[in-house]
């Protein structure tokens, strides 16, 4: 089985309009980083040329369907049975999506069916991660 999950799903960015504004968002996972999932957003919708990657923690996408969850930049919330909240602040400003939860909890799914949370610790090279982190040969 592959360790990439792609999923293309619509969102409803919230603005003052009565009904928001439907965009298209990218939702990625890679067994390579385990741990993070990526939402990416083209550059029509963004405000720069090249769109914008959003990288954050699978476990809180997860836990953000059941209750509220996240600190930061990124916060996910249930809205109902249906909906779920994507609250994600920048510098440049703050964004506000709606997601059908159906298509985020299948978007997970295949992402533990990738790899599953009990593994997805077991490859990390945690002493080299952090080496690269601050910048040292080992």
């Amino acid at each position: 089985m592959s360790t990439t999950v792609e999923e293309s799903v619509l969102a409803r960015l919230v603005t003052d309009a009565p009904h928001g504004v439907a965009i298209p968002v990218a939702l990625g996972y890679s067994g390579r980083d385990p741990l993070a999932v990526t939402m990416t957003f083209p550059p029509e919708v963004s405000l720069h040329d090249e769109g914008v990657t959003w990288v954050f923690a699978r476990n809180l996408l997860d836990e953000g369907l059941r209750a509220p969850a996240g600190a930061g930049d990124v916060h996910v919330w249930p809205l109902g049975a249906a909906r779920t909240m994507v609250e994600l602040r920048s510098p440049d400003g703050l964004a506000l999506l709606e997601f059908g939860t159906s298509a985020l909890r299948r978007f997970l799914f295949l992402t533990y069916a990738a790899v599953s949370a009990e593994a997805e610790n077991q490859d990390l090279d945690m002493d080299g991660a952090l080496a690269e982190l601050l910048g040292e040969t080992r």
